[in-house]
């Protein structure tokens, strides 16, 4: 769930122990601390005061700050913060009741102490499955681990592992090539593992900022900006969805390989080694740069079948990069992008039909999604549920096996020739909506991105789309786009884009304008044109109430322009500002937006949206 969502929904007792880490950040003049000022200066009583929408602005501002900060409580050996990131880290675990978060806790321990047993026999036994090579490397990171954490007792000190000693066994882990899950069990073969009271976890993650917890509702919540944080921290690149569905288009037998070198049990089924390998914690880079190639696969093979992968098995054309590590930190980009994009890839509509129809052939998928995303209700196959919990169509397709995908796809008529997945969400498009999710970056004219999102769209009909877009937007606000009165106004030279038209004689006039450039910048041909348009409906006896120009963003030169023109009533919207009151005035109890709240020269969206919450 966002930041924002969770700070909306909460108290101010609930959100406090947040605002006094993010507080206590600021207050050490972090980087960004002069952009920090400005939001601060309209704020009467400091930060408490600041509304979520630029709570998260501070929050994006102060990223590097936040991460050092939970670097610094992660080296508190004895506060079992890796076993408790690992849990909440997890797909599906950033909104748990106070019960389900302390069986997970109770699982956790209960895996954790079985696979130490394991662990130790494996070391020890002569004939176990681990290789001499993994057992020697254990055994290197084990005995530096005694030494740093026994040392102190030979000084009559209480046993614990400093920072220092911290970072050298990182560094030491990292060129051993172990997993999170690795260094977690020999870690705990050697630190003693106390239960806590649940309440005492929730409060002691609360405390240092990285939960939400509603008393009244007895729930945790985790934002989608602290999980990433956190898992930057636990050193996995992206989330398991992501690492899932590049293991999924791999060969077994480098799933094998994989499997073997990080000890995972290879009598599994693929399916199960590759959620096993999840679970081990296994980092993509290690397994894009070493794990997959075969010995003795030269760097340049190694970049093809990067290449290969990405292209002919995740359909990415867009990596970048001309060595292998570069080509990986663009694949990690890609998945960094998509996971922060708030779009589904198919409209709402089309999500909740999908649910519908795959409940409907495959009647066991609900037990499986909630089994595997560890969710407490019983039924999650809803849309705006599994939004909540950041699970869209394509997580749940990528866990679906390849027989009841196909199973599916002939129940339900759908495409069969290529890529199944990629057929489903074909299917489940909804046009309309799906362009109004991708209305700032039609603005923008981003065909890359658009792309992406799975619309295809010739360059020469993003004009045309855009003002489609805009006309469809404002009739969903309320208002009555006049077609025919546009007609009767318009001449072959002048062609306004949009006439609204509020009766008695009274109308606005909205003008769309898309750009490549960041920053719209041409004030003095809009101006004219809009003026144009000015004198054209005036001399149809109808008087103009606002002019609004709608334009992915606008320069200060083009702004400073604006307020100066005494001639029009103009207002500058943004597409991005128009998208977020369409949001909120979809859930408002309004049946049409006032056009009073369209008075400002650059309007206000903070404004309109809290005007539309009362």
């Amino acid at each position: 769930m966002k930041l924002e969502k969770i700070l909306d929904k909460l108290g101010s007792l609930e959100k406090n122990s947040f605002i006094k880490v993010i507080d206590n950040i600021i207050s050490r003049s972090p980087k960004n601390s002069k952009e920090i000022d400005k939001i601060l200066s309209s704020a009467d009583k400091g930060l408490k005061s600041v509304d979520s929408q630029n709570i998260v602005k501070i929050f994006n501002l102060i990223q590097r700050e936040c991460f050092d900060y939970l670097k610094a409580e992660f080296q508190d050996t004895s506060s079992q913060l890796d076993i408790l990131i690992d849990i909440i880290i997890r797909d599906g675990n950033c909104i748990m009741k106070q019960d389900w978060f302390s069986r997970l806790y109770d699982n956790e321990l209960k895996h954790l102490k079985s696979r130490l047993k394991n662990l130790k026999s494996d070391i020890e036994n002569d004939k176990s499955d681990l290789s001499e090579f993994r057992k020697r490397d254990y055994k290197i990171y084990l005995s530096c681990l005694k030494t740093a954490y026994q040392n102190d007792l030979e000084n009559n000190r209480e046993a614990k592992i400093t920072s220092d000693e911290l970072s050298i066994l990182l560094t030491l882990s990292k060129e051993l090539g172990l997993s999170q899950e690795e260094i977690k069990l020999i870690n705990y073969s050697i630190l003693p593992i106390k239960k806590m009271d649940i309440q005492d976890v929730i409060n002691s993650l609360k405390n240092i900022g990285v939960l939400f917890f509603s008393k009244k509702e007895n729930t945790i919540y985790l934002a989608d900006e602290i999980v990433r944080l956190l898992r930057k921290l636990r050193e996995k690149e992206i989330a398991d969805k992501f690492l899932r569905r590049t293991l999924k288009i791999m060969r077994p037998p480098i799933i094998n390989q994989i499997a073997k070198i990080h000890n995972v049990d290879r009598k599994l089924n693929n399916s199960e080694k590759i959620e096993e390998i999840i679970k081990e914690g296994v980092s993509l880079r290690g397994i894009l740069l070493n794990d997959m190639y075969k010995d003795g696969t030269t760097l340049t093979d190694k970049k093809k079948q990067l290449s290969d992968l990405c292209e002919k098995g995740l359909n990415i054309s867009t990596l970048k990069g001309s060595t292998l590590n570069d080509k990986i930190n663009s694949l990690i980009n890609y998945f960094e992008i998509i996971e922060k994009d708030e779009k589904v890839g198919i409209s709402l509509d089309g999500f909740e039909k999908m649910l519908t129809e795959l409940n409907e052939s495959l009647p066991k998928l609900n037990k499986q999604l909630k089994d595997q995303f560890e969710l407490q209700d019983e039924f999650i196959l809803n849309a705006n549920f599994l939004l909540n919990y950041n699970i869209k169509p394509r997580d749940i397709l990528d866990l679906i096996d390849k027989d009841d995908l196909s199973k599916f796809i002939k129940n339900n008529g759908i495409k069969q020739r290529g890529d199944d997945i990629l057929n489903i969400l074909e299917n489940y498009k909804d046009a309309e909506n799906l362009f109004l999710e991708n209305y700032e970056n039609i603005a923008y004219r981003d065909l890359n991105q658009l792309k992406d999102n799975g619309i295809i769209i010739k360059e020469s009909e993003l004009g045309l789309k855009f003002e489609e877009l805009t006309k469809i937007i404002f009739k969903k606000l309320g208002f009555n786009i006049d077609e025919k009165l546009k007609k009767t106004v318009n001449t072959l030279k002048d062609q306004i884009d949009i006439l609204i038209n509020l009766s008695n004689d009274e109308v606005i006039i909205i003008e769309c304008k898309t750009s490549k450039e960041k920053g719209y910048n041409k004030f003095s041909s809009v101006s004219r044109q809009l003026k144009s348009y000015q004198k054209l409906v005036e001399a149809n006896n109808l008087r103009i109430i606002k002019t609004l120009l709608v334009a992915p963003e606008f320069s200060d030169d083009f702004i400073t322009d604006c307020e100066m023109d005494m001639e029009m009533n103009l207002s500058l919207l943004k597409a991005s500002s128009l998208t977020k009151i369409f949001d909120e005035f979809k859930i408002s109890k309004y049946s049409n937006l006032p056009h009073v709240l369209f008075r400002d020269i650059v309007i206000n969206e903070e404004r309109i949206i809290k005007a539309l919450k009362k």
